[in-house]
C-alpha cells in the first residue's frame, strides 16, 4: 500500500520510512516492570541502565549492518515491501523517486480481444453488507511477488473466469515470480505479466485457470459523495486475508501526485492498510468501483480514514490497453524529471535564475538526451511561454502526440540556448 505523506511545512523535512513497513507487530520478550511510586533510582542503577541501553543499541546497529537495509528487514518480517519516500518541502508537489519499472517476470500474450465491462446500477435495492461480502469474496485473491532479495504481498481482483487478474503495479514491481492464490486455499497459480503501468499504478496478470469467479465491475462515474464504500482485501498480507472494512465515498476525483504522476482518485473513509493494495472498493450493490492503491499518513499529525482507490472508469481504459498491447499508448513525454527553482536547497539555487524548472534527470532513451539536455539544466520557456510551475510545461504538451516537437529555452552555466525536442511515447522509456 502506497503512503501519501502530508506533512506540515513549518518543520524541517526529514526522511520518511518506506511505505508498507509501519505495521502492527506483537511485542515479544519480558513485560516491562511497573515503576514503584516515590522511589528514584540511584546513581549505580542509572549507570547500569545506561550501559544496558548502549548494549542494546550496539546489538541493533550490528543487526542492521549485517542485514544491509532496514527496509528489507521490515519487508521480510511483515511480508510486504514498498518503495522508499522522501518529502521535499516547498516543491509544490510531492516529488518521489522515479520508479524503476523493473518488472522482470514472464510475459503473457496480448491482443486476444478481452476488455473490461462496466455495468450500471442493477435493478432492485441495495444488498446487505453480508450479501456483498459473500458475493465478492470469491473474486478476491492473494498476490505474492518474489525476487532474489525480498517478497511482497498484496491483493488482486479476478477480472475474468479464465484468469485475468487486476492488481497494483507496485505490488509486483521488481518481482521475478508472482503467484496468485485463492483465499479459500483451494488453488494457487503461477502468474504471467500481461502489462503494467506506473502512472496509474495498475497491472494485469494472467493465470492458467478456468471457472474462476469474476468480479462484477460497476461504473465509478455514477458514484456520489456519501455513498456506501466497502473495501475488501488482505491487510498485512497472509496474516488477515479477506478483511472487509466499511466507510463512505468521501470525495470524487481527488487529485493526488504520486511518484511525479497526477492521479485522479476516489477518496474513501474505509480503512486501508499494507496488503490492501490491488483490492476492491465496492458499492452498495457489491460491484467493484475502484482498485485500492494508497493511504494518507503523516509524521506530525494524526490522520485517519483517508484512503484512495483508482476509479473503474480509469481502470477500464488502462486495463483494456494493457491487454491489447501490453502497455499504455498515447502518452507523449519529453523524458525529463524537473522541479521548481524554489524547491532547491538554498545553497544550490543562489547562482541560478530565480524562475524556471530545474532538470533533475534525463532519460537516455529520449530525444531530450539526444539533443543535449542534462541534469542541472534549467528550462526557462517552452514554445515561448515562461515556465514557473511544472504544470506550465505539461500544458505545452496538451494536444501533442509522439513525434511532435517542443521548443525549449535552456539556461546552463550562465548561458542561454534554444533546443527543439521531439516527444516520445512514455512506455518506450519504461521498457
Amino acid at each position: 500500500m502506497y503512503s501519501y505523506f502530508y506533512d506540515r511545512t513549518d518543520r524541517t523535512p526529514t526522511a520518511l520510512p518506506p511505505a508498507g513497513t509501519r505495521s502492527y507487530a506483537p511485542q515479544t520478550g519480558r513485560r516491562a516492570r511497573r515503576k514503584r511510586a516515590g522511589r528514584r533510582p540511584g546513581m549505580g542503577r542509572a549507570i547500569r541502565r545506561l550501559c544496558g541501553f548502549l548494549v542494546v543499541i550496539g546489538c541493533v546497529s550490528a543487526a542492521f549492518l549485517w542485514s544491509g537495509r532496514l527496509e528489507e528487514q521490515f519487508a521480510l518480517a511483515f511480508g510486504f515491501a514498498g518503495p522508499s519516500y522522501w518529502e521535499a518541502d516547498g516543491w509544490g508537489e510531492l516529488e518521489l523517486p522515479v520508479p524503476s519499472d523493473s518488472v522482470t517476470m514472464e510475459r503473457a500474450p496480448t491482443g486476444d480481444g478481452t476488455t473490461l465491462t462496466l455495468l450500471g446500477e442493477p435493478d432492485g435495492g441495495a444488498l446487505t453488507r453480508q450479501e456483498i461480502y459473500t458475493k465478492c469474496l470469491p473474486s478476491i485473491v492473494s498476490i505474492q511477488g518474489d525476487s532474489a532479495t525480498v517478497s511482497s504481498q498484496g491483493t488482486g481482483i479476478v477480472m475474468t473466469s479464465d484468469g485475468y487478474i487486476i492488481t497494483n503495479h507496485h505490488v509486483i514491481d521488481g518481482a521475478v515470480e508472482v503467484s496468485v492464490t485463492l483465499l479459500d486455499g483451494s488453488a494457487s497459480y503461477k502468474a504471467r505479466l500481461v502489462g503494467s503501468d506506473t502512472a496509474t499504478d495498475l497491472a494485469v496478470l494472467k493465470v492458467e485457470a478456468q471457472g474462476l469467479t469474476a468480479a462484477e465491475f460497476g461504473d465509478s462515474s455514477l458514484l456520489q459523495v456519501g455513498d456506501l464504500a466497502l473495501a475488501v482485501g488482505n491487510p498485512l498480507g497472509e496474516q488477515l486475508p479477506g478483511t472487509m472494512t466499511d466507510g463512505i465515498i468521501s470525495y470524487i476525483d481527488r487529485s493526488v501526485n504520486v511518484d511525479g504522476y497526477d492521479m485522479q482518485l476516489i477518496q474513501t473513509s474505509a480503512a486501508l492498510n499494507s496488503g490492501n493494495s490491488g483490492g476492491a472498493l465496492l458499492n452498495e450493490y457489491g460491484q467493484v468501483v475502484g482498485v485500492t492503491t494508497l493511504k494518507m499518513s503523516s509524521d506530525w499529525d494524526t490522520i485517519e480514514a483517508l484512503g484512495f482507490a483508482i476509479p473503474t472508469a480509469t481502470v477500464k481504459t488502462i486495463v483494456d490497453d494493457l491487454i491489447a498491447h501490453g502497455y499504455v499508448t498515447g502518452r507523449p513525454t519529453i523524458g525529463v524529471t524537473v522541479c521548481t527553482i524554489s524547491a532547491l536547497p538554498k545553497d544550490e539555487g543562489d547562482d541560478k535564475p530565480i524562475e524556471g524548472l530545474y532538470v533533475l534527470s534525463v532519460e537516455e532513451a529520449s530525444d531530450a538526451w539526444k539533443q543535449g539536455l542534462r541534469e542541472g539544466d534549467i528550462l526557462l520557456r517552452a514554445n515561448g511561454q515562461m515556465l514557473l510551475e511544472i504544470e506550465d510545461l505539461n500544458d505545452q504538451k496538451t494536444g501533442l502526440q509522439a513525434g511532435d516537437t517542443i521548443s525549449l529555452t535552456v539556461w546552463r552555466d550562465g548561458e542561454t540556448f534554444e533546443v527543439d525536442v521531439a516527444l516520445v511515447e512514455q512506455y518506450l522509456l519504461e521498457s
